[in-house]
């Protein structure tokens, strides 16, 4: 599975009355492909080819093998090529498996036409992340490191900083530099670095450049001047993570050509946020002009987040007639992932949920829930694991990892941020950590699309446990919610333990609501013994409840229909 999206260019090229239908249900999900025409279908491919993305060719493998055959240059620009069969049972990445995207393009199209993917890339086939996969530019001897990883030689990997990798395999291994070992080597750094046929160097976006500029600048003054700055630095232009300026320099055509040029978004700064950084070369002629001292050391210190404190000027301010740039290294961030599974059915799993799971090195969780996503986590990847009551404990370790360095992943079930790991676990996740939502399916939403329509109208999510909230609360919520009219879920409704609170709730309900009110019980939604149990305020029998159900009383408006709740909208046509 993957959450990229497809292509923006699309090209369809069929053959047969089969293959235009197939290319129909493409195009009426993707409005972006369109099917490509030609004299011949020799013609439409080549035509495809040379004005699109990529290319899904609803055509037999060895026909498009032979016709764009002579048309291959470079697989980081050669379009992505797609095959998929007369009867739609396979969608074959044909080229461009990794650099152009087939691969994730060919688990799209075979999601669209209930087909299975073909995916031959080696790393993909045995479940390792490919080089050209892990979100940065990777260089030098790309074929010959990804061999050995794949082979089980060692590999050293040697960081300048402790970045947020993805899970590795056991033979690549953390190593200090060593001049003398001629062995392969995955460098992760921003210095240039002479190539040699068994390194590979990722490049992390540690460098920010900070540019000040008169009125007018051309581009080439100012992509000139930040080329030579960072060559006489030793530093690679492919760590670039954004360039920087001021505010009133935002719409200067020059600074913003020559982000757009070099792939890397502009980031502008209030004079009054500049002037507070302290810099090497303040200067009094800047500061009259644009109110702040300094414009391209400031703006490089502050990068894209504002922190100053976490970055290292390496290039101070140089200048040319009319341009002026600054180069910093900002020190890498920790990444936590908090990640909702949804209610428990693999199907209702999104895609980015299992992304994030595969982009971790770190997965934190309680046991239950660990053994539901074994299967996606990529090998290398350490598994923390606890049993129920230890929340807590989970978000500190789950925070500690990430503020370590390390890219990790807290997972809970539904969504993570609805009475989950999400609000432990950002008590605790300071500056030092990029934090990452990944939004699920929660469980509310789970036993609403099972009862019907329970939520078409204002609703309210209260916890019935009192382990965490006193009761008094939780009693002036549901009174608060009855007299609202409100329809109310109920999470945590009944344990052995704390087997009173949901009558009493029910109780308060009964009292704002007419006795035929629909409620709806959903025990293990989307799960293995899912269960539906409807009945009415004055009917339901608290014993048919427990830990594993969402209890949903209706509003004075909710009916039933043909056995279904439905919680009207009040639209003009109801009426």
């Amino acid at each position: 599975m993957t959450d990229q999206n497809p292509p923006a260019r699309i090209g369809l090229v069929a053959a047969t009355a089969a293959g235009r239908r197939h290319a129909d249900t493409v195009t009426a999900a993707w409005p972006h492909a369109r099917l490509v025409e030609g004299e011949t279908v020799a013609d439409a491919l080549r035509t495809a080819w040379a004005d699109c993305d990529a290319v899904i060719a609803f055509l037999a493998t060895g026909a498009v093998v032979r016709i764009v055959a002579p048309l291959l240059d470079d697989k980081r620009t050669d379009p992505a090529v797609v095959v998929v069969d007369e009867a739609a049972r396979h969608a074959v990445a044909l080229l461009g498996g990794h650099a152009g995207g087939a691969n994730a393009l060919a688990e799209q199209v075979a999601a669209l036409l209930d087909a299975r993917p073909v995916i031959t890339t080696a790393t993909d086939a045995v479940d390792l992340p490919g080089l050209d996969t892990l979100g940065w530019p990777v260089q030098g001897a790309v074929a010959a490191v990804s061999r050995a990883i794949l082979d089980g030689e060692p590999v050293r990997l040697i960081a300048d900083a402790d970045w947020p990798l993805p899970a590795l395999p056991p033979n690549v291994r953390a190593a200090a530099e060593d001049p003398t070992d001629h062995g392969y080597r995955l460098l992760v750094t921003d210095r240039v670095v002479p190539p040699d046929e068994r390194t590979a160097v990722l490049r992390p976006p540690s460098l920010v450049a900070g540019v000040g500029a008169s009125r007018g600048v051309p581009a080439a003054e100012v992509a000139e001047l930040l080329q030579r700055a960072l060559a006489d630095a030793g530093l690679d232009p492919a760590s670039l993570r954004c360039l920087a300026t001021a505010d009133i320099k935002a719409d200067e055509a020059g600074i913003r050509n020559t982000a757009d040029a070099l792939g890397v978004p502009l980031v502008t700064w209030p004079a009054t946020r500049l002037a507070a950084v302290d810099v090497p070369h303040p200067s009094e002629v800047v500061r009259a002009a644009v109110g702040t001292p300094s414009v391209a050391e400031a703006a490089a210190l502050l990068g894209p987040d504002g922190r100053a404190d976490e970055a290292t000027l390496l290039v101070g301010k140089t200048a040319t007639a009319m341009a002026t740039v600054a180069v910093a290294r900002h020190a890498p961030r920790g990444r936590l992932a908090v990640v909702g599974l949804g209610p428990g059915a693999t199907d209702l799993r999104t895609p980015r949920a299992v992304a994030e799971l595969r982009r971790a090195a770190v997965v934190v969780g309680l046991d239950q829930y660990l053994d539901q996503v074994r299967d996606v986590l990529r090998p290398g990847t350490r598994v923390l694991s606890s049993g129920l009551g230890a929340e807590e404990a989970r978000a500190r370790a789950a925070v500690a990892e990430a503020a370590a360095g390390r890219a990790v992943a807290l997972i809970g079930s539904g969504d993570a941020g609805v009475y989950a790991m999400a609000s432990p676990a950002l008590e605790y996740a300071d500056e030092r950590i990029d934090v990452v939502g990944v939004p699920g399916v929660t469980a509310a939403l789970a036993a609403g699309a099972l009862l019907g329509a329970p939520l078409g109208h204002d609703h309210a999510y209260l916890s019935l446990s009192d382990l965490h909230t006193p009761w008094d609360v939780i009693e002036r919520r549901v009174t608060a919610a009855a007299e609202g009219d409100f329809v109310t879920l109920f999470y945590n409704p009944r344990s052995r333990a704390r087997d009173w609170q949901l009558g009493k709730a029910l109780g308060i309900l009964a009292a704002h609501r007419p006795p035929d009110t629909p409620v709806g019980v959903v025990r293990n939604a989307s799960r293995p013994g899912e269960r539906v149990h409807l009945a009415t305020v004055a009917t339901l029998d608290p014993a048919v409840v427990d830990m594993y159900s969402v209890v949903v009383v209706g509003s004075s408006d909710t009916r039933l229909v043909a056995g279904r709740m439905v919680t009207p909208r009040g639209y003009r046509w109801r009426s």
